[in-house]
């Protein structure tokens, strides 16, 4: 049998860290690691410098002091001698000091003193000339002792007479110890700066390492193209805040659900969005699941979610077009019962009619016939006359019919009177519709149930009145109820309510009008919107129709 071949062992590759946090780790203790070198030789440089500067001006000191005219007369009465008076006090100053040598000399460069006797009385091996000339003289040079930082100056007597010159120099060697001297305390420092950094650079790599999850560049980079594909590809809105409330981001859906822009992203919720109820929900001072707000016509289900740094993020569905399903709905069942009821009542008056005609009682049968045939005609009538728009005026007649099953009477004011110049009809028709349905819920089941409606145009302004005769609206609720949510009816099949009459609000805001409410005249509730520029002007209206 052959051997079962194993996988080859893998090679460990040694090469550049995938993690943040390693990268992040290596490039701070890089940078701590130059910046201290860097300083430590910026450091350095200038201290070689300093210290040949301190050791030549030290040189100079000692040369000036030992140039003192005492000295220059025991120069000019004596001879270059390794006993002479001139060496035994350049010796003492010598020694005093520390100096590698103190050289006196006469007009001509002969040594008077020197640490060694035997170079007394021969010619210095540097040029002595800018001294001699009265110049003061700093300066590293080599001699017969070695390298030596040095300071030269003029030898004057009584008179200030240039009788020789003094050379003081001081041992290199030692200015070089001390700089070396300098270097391990500078290093320590240094050594004890470059701990401090690594530590800092790695508390702030594992603080990043905890923030990223310990993921990879490739990771991160991988995570946001999904998450632009996920935000931007999804039909729900999704805005997220940050924990001052302001707008961290936005999807294209929260944008058209919202009606913002792009440029709203950094700035606070309140100033995009300003007072109301969707700024309330988004900014968390509303709570619960599944949250209803009017956000001009649209109706939206919100949900808010806290995140770990104090911020949120929020998603918008859309429920404009279901809520006027539910809507439909309720008026579907509404009118499917009306019907079932005026089915009841048209067999009673087929029953009836047929009596008659079997009693062979013709005229009565033909009087209520035309009774019967002339009630509706009438209503239409009336409504049409004085609702010239043909949506509005099927809509009063159909909600009249539906009225009239409930035992409730739909009564249109002597004082209405709108043209057909409507800018919007749908949307009063939506306004009349929400208005009259909530109307008849409140009459029903009143004393003389009645519901009275007028509308008529003040130039170019739509007034909207409607009347029940239900209990009324307390007036601490009189605000409430055209809050998004807020209802007193059971929940309808769709299950929300307490959309409609924000709705209305909306749109009389949305043309600068206005919805209110308040006491009808015998008690009950009147609604009054107003309606600014919905209608065309007159002109205008007849040029349109010309055409």
């Amino acid at each position: 049998m052959s051997p079962v071949p194993t996988a080859p062992a893998r090679r460990r590759r040694f090469g550049w860290p995938q993690r943040v946090f390693s990268q992040v780790l290596l490039m701070q203790l890089a940078i701590a690691t130059g910046v201290t070198v860097l300083a430590t030789g910026l450091f350095l440089a200038p201290l070689s410098a300093q210290l040949d500067d301190q050791a030549m001006r030290r040189a100079l000191a000692i040369a000036e002091t030992t140039a003192s005219p005492e000295i220059a007369d025991e120069l000019l009465g004596s001879q270059p001698t390794a006993g002479g008076p001139v060496q035994a006090k350049a010796e003492r100053i010598r020694k005093a000091t520390g100096a590698e040598y103190v050289v006196i000399m006469d007009m001509r460069g002969v040594r008077w003193s020197h640490t060694a006797p035997q170079q007394i009385g021969r010619v210095v091996s540097t040029d002595p000339s800018d001294a001699l000339a009265g110049h003061e003289v700093m300066e590293i040079d080599s001699g017969t002792l070695g390298r030596s930082a040095r300071g030269k100056v003029p030898l004057r007597d009584d008179s200030g007479t240039i009788v020789g010159a003094v050379s003081v120099g001081i041992e290199y060697d030692s200015v070089r110890a001390r700089l070396l001297a300098a270097i391990p305390g500078l290093l320590a420092y240094a050594g004890g700066a470059l701990a401090v950094g690594a530590l800092a650079a790695y508390l702030i790599s594992r603080r990043l390492q905890r923030q990223t999850h310990d993921l990879a560049f490739s990771d991160i980079s991988a995570l946001l193209a999904e998450r632009e594909a996920m935000l931007h590809g999804i039909r729900e809105g999704v805005l997220a805040l940050d924990d001052s409330g302001r707008i961290r981001l936005m999807n294209d859906e929260a944008q058209r659900l919202l009606g913002l822009g792009p440029e709203a992203e950094g700035r606070p919720l309140e100033e995009v969005l300003g007072e109301g109820r969707t700024t309330d929900v988004l900014a968390g001072r509303v709570t619960g699941e599944d949250l209803l707000t009017v956000r001009g016509s649209r109706v939206l289900i919100t949900n808010r979610m806290p995140t770990d740094d104090g911020g949120a993020v929020a998603t918008l569905r859309d429920r404009t077009e279901l809520e006027q399903l539910g809507r439909e709905l309720d008026s579907t069942r509404g009118l499917i019962d009306a019907l079932r009821a005026q089915d009841h009542e048209h067999a009673n008056r087929m029953h009836t009619l047929l009596g008659l005609l079997e009693l062979e009682m013709h005229e009565e049968a033909v009087e209520y016939v035309t009774e019967v045939v002339g009630v509706h005609r009438a209503t239409a009538e009336q409504v049409t006359e004085k609702i010239q728009d043909p949506l509005l005026a099927a809509l009063l007649v159909g909600k009249a019919t539906v009225a009239a099953e409930r035992g409730v009477s739909l009564r249109i004011a002597p004082g209405t009177l709108l043209p057909d110049r409507l800018v919007d009809p749908r949307g009063l028709v939506t306004v009349v519709g929400n208005l009259v349905d909530n109307a008849l819920d409140a009459a029903t089941g009143s004393p003389d149930p009645l519901i009275e409606v007028e509308l008529h145009a003040e130039g170019r302004t739509a007034v909207l009145r409607i009347a029940d005769s239900g209990p009324g609206v307390p007036h601490d609720q009189r605000e409430l109820i055209f809050t998004e949510g807020w209802s007193t009816k059971e929940l309808p099949v769709h299950g929300k309510r307490g959309l409609g009459l924000a709705l209305v609000r909306r749109l009389a805001e949305r043309q600068g009008g206005s919805a209110r409410v308040r006491e009808a005249q015998g008690g009950g509730a009147e609604f009054t919107v107003v309606l600014p520029e919905a209608l065309t002007e007159p002109g205008l209206a007849t040029a349109v129709e010309a055409r």
